[in-house]
């Protein structure tokens, strides 16, 4: 047999030696890979933390703040940063320039638009930048204006600011938000402050894997969480009643000077707060003319007057220390080495209590504040939540100071000297005389709803204490309908014509800050705390004004004014009540809509519609929706035109001239009492609101 041949296999050793060479090399390239930072140029730390770093917030939307009718009154809108391109690198084609090439021209278009001066838009301009910021918080029709003027190197970044539709409107409640340097909307004042957390929402992101050099890798999903918008909040303000109050501060302070007027109205039956404005004020948008970041209704703290007499004389009763028809000396009365004085310095003679309650004797508050003692007096205060922060939802509350020990103190507090309080704790107060004598704790939030429409939270009545009787605050009510109809005091001012108000005044001297009190002609603080319909309390109002420059009867005049106004709105006025029901109209919401169909439709309702500028759309209204209206009422059309004419105001009400001032932002200043006569311009004349408005008012008597 023969035998197979063996193969075998020769390797060249250069094969070997080139094999033995590259797996070397390749050992020593995984070292240098693992103990150097950077290969061929790359950063490989980098590069390895920057494939999975890389994350984009997604802003929460804010939510929005309401008043108790759903009227938005803020919330987060579009807005645009003007930007100017100022390089020429930018310009790759000198026939279609993209850089600012006219800074003088540019300057003299945006300068009226942007409200700078042309000066500072050159200055910004001539920088040594690629591009510089103009102008921010630019609305959509600024921009749209600007666009339409074609300037080369002109651009806009879209971003979103806080938009609030009234300007003014209850300011230092609603508060104000701004950008912070992260680009961040924060709360500053107010409800947004306040809120900020419950507004502001969770933000969410998107992260996703990148190379490099800062592009997607592919193929890799890209994890992303939604934001979750914020939550909206309810006021408790009432939009109508706001305005009357708007309104009506505006008048007073236009006929008289004063450091400051505070004018509250509070649900008497539940304590939520339906309006609350002062002056000075400041327009939320632009945030012009803040003399100070204090809320008049929760911050001012001031010795309150003969107001507190209401209070005194409650805890007199409610300890068993009153007879209303036992009398007394009026005029003075001596306690240890003080003379306490009525005002009138004389006195009325020999009256009951229940008179001097009327005729708001100090020696009579002082008579039942000894009686009491310090203690039971002290006790009632503390009950009634003076001395302590009533717990609002507003930010920076003040607590008020009513400690007294001596006699002396005991005697003048028992009269509102001495001691000191805020508006918002005379309101919680009052609350007592219209709740069978239990407190209720004031609030400014109605509801809070999430972005889905769930309810998450709902104010309800709270009663703090029970501090008096129902007969106790059945008697004071009485004797506050005394004071006002019977009474010699300023309170008889507060007379309305379509509904029964009852209250009471108070005059304190301001405390000096080097002790002891100021001695000017003017330094005061004047008050009024009213609950009307006497008959059934719906509401309470709490009126106060420092050096008022004037008589104190003007402010009663426009008290009474808002008072009839809120009573005609929410039909407690025989007025209204004996009005054939044919005659009332509810006004719908008129805003956004074509301004020819929306006049033809309120002729056809027998109102007269007022058409402001020459616009196709209404972008504001007065009166509000939902409030109604007699028939032949003037409703104001405010439209997308700042093409002011006036029209013919002759016999219009001091309401209407005013409703129209405001609602175009016209100051404006009035003469005497009743209807227009005559104003400033003559009808047809072009408005310019850089100018006052006066306007002669004459009575039907003259």
């Amino acid at each position: 047999m023969k035998r197979r041949k063996k193969n075998t296999v020769t390797i060249n050793k250069f094969i070997i030696l080139c094999v033995v060479l590259s797996f070397f090399a390749a050992i020593v390239k995984v070292c240098i890979v693992s103990l150097s930072k950077e290969v061929d140029g790359l950063n490989l730390t980098e590069f390895a933390d920057s494939r999975n770093t890389e994350k984009e917030v997604l802003y929460a939307k804010r939510g929005s703040i309401y008043d108790v009718n759903g009227e938005k009154l803020a919330e987060s809108v579009n807005s645009y940063t003007v930007i100017g391109y100022i390089s020429k690198k930018r310009t790759t084609d000198e026939e279609n320039p993209q850089h600012v090439v006219d800074k003088e021209r540019t300057a003299k278009e945006l300068a009226p638009l942007l409200n700078v001066s042309e000066e500072q838009i050159i200055n910004l301009l001539s920088k040594d930048l690629y591009q510089i910021d103009l102008k921010r918080g630019v609305s959509e029709l600024t921009k749209s204006k600007i666009e339409t003027l074609d300037l080369p190197g002109i651009d806009f970044v879209e971003n979103s600011k806080r938009w609030y539709k009234m300007g003014n409107f209850a300011s230092y409640i609603i508060g104000y938000a701004q950008r912070d340097d992260d680009g961040k909307i924060i709360g500053k004042m107010g409800i947004e402050a306040k809120y900020d957390d419950v507004l502001t929402g969770t933000d969410g992101y998107t992260e996703y894997q990148k190379d490099a050099y800062g592009y997607k890798m592919p193929q890799t999903t890209p994890i992303v969480v939604d934001a979750k918008s914020g939550n909206d909040v309810y006021l408790t303000i009432d939009n109508n009643i706001q305005m009357f109050v708007e309104n009506g501060i505006k008048e007073v302070t236009n006929k008289v000077d004063m450091d400051w007027l505070v004018f509250e109205v509070m649900d008497a039956k539940t304590g939520a707060i339906v309006a609350s404005g002062s002056s000075p004020n400041f327009n939320l948008n632009t945030l012009d003319n803040i003399e100070s970041y204090l809320n008049p209704l929760t911050s001012y703290e001031y010795e309150p007057g003969s107001t507190m007499k209401i209070f005194s004389f409650m805890s007199a009763m409610e300890n068993g220390k009153y007879d209303g028809n036992a009398k007394y000396q009026s005029g003075t009365i001596k306690v240890e080495d003080s003379t306490i004085k009525d005002f009138n310095g004389v006195g009325w003679g020999v009256i009951t209590f229940d008179q001097g309650f009327a005729h708001s004797s100090n020696v009579a508050a002082t008579h039942l504040a000894q009686s009491l003692g310090r203690d039971k007096l002290k006790d009632t205060y503390q009950k009634l939540g003076f001395g302590s922060k009533t717990g609002i939802e507003l930010p920076g509350e003040n607590a008020g100071d009513i400690n007294f020990y001596y006699n002396t103190e005991v005697a003048t507090a028992s009269f509102g000297q001495g001691i000191t309080t805020t508006p918002i704790q005379n309101l919680q107060a009052l609350s007592s005389l219209t709740n069978e004598g239990n407190v209720l704790k004031p609030f400014v939030v109605s509801k809070i709803v999430d972005a889905d429409g769930n309810i998450v939270f709902e104010a309800e009545k709270t009663v703090v204490n029970k501090v008096a009787s129902k007969e106790t605050a059945e008697k004071l009510l009485s004797l506050m309908y005394d004071t006002v109809y019977n009474g010699p005091t300023d309170a008889k001012f507060f007379k309305a014509d379509n509904v029964t108000i009852v209250g009471k005044t108070g005059t304190a001297q301001i405390a000096a800050p080097t002790g002891g009190y100021m001695t000017g002609d003017y330094d005061y603080i004047k008050s009024f705390a009213g609950v009307f319909p006497y008959e059934n309390p719906e509401y309470i109002v709490y009126v106060s004004t420092k050096r008022l420059k004037g008589s104190f009867r003007e402010v009663a005049n426009i008290t009474k004014k808002i008072i009839e106004e809120i009573a005609k709105y929410k039909n407690i006025t025989d007025t209204i009540e004996h009005i054939d029901k044919t005659k009332i109209v509810t006004l719908d919401n008129l805003i956004s809509t074509n301004i020819a169909d929306t006049e033809e439709k309120l002729k056809k309702l027998n109102l007269q519609p007022i058409i402001i500028g020459d616009g196709k759309y209404v972008i504001n209204q007065y009166p509000l929706k939902n409030k109604k209206v007699e028939k032949s009422s003037k409703v104001f059309l405010l439209t997308n035109s700042n093409n002011y004419i006036m029209p013919d105001v002759t016999n219009w009400t001091s309401s209407e001239i005013i409703s129209f001032c405001n609602i175009i932002g016209l100051k404006y200043e009035i003469n005497g009492y009743g209807k227009v006569e005559s104003t400033s311009l003559e009808p047809g004349s072009v408005i310019d609101l850089n100018n006052k408005l006066t306007i002669n008012l004459v009575s039907k008597k003259n």
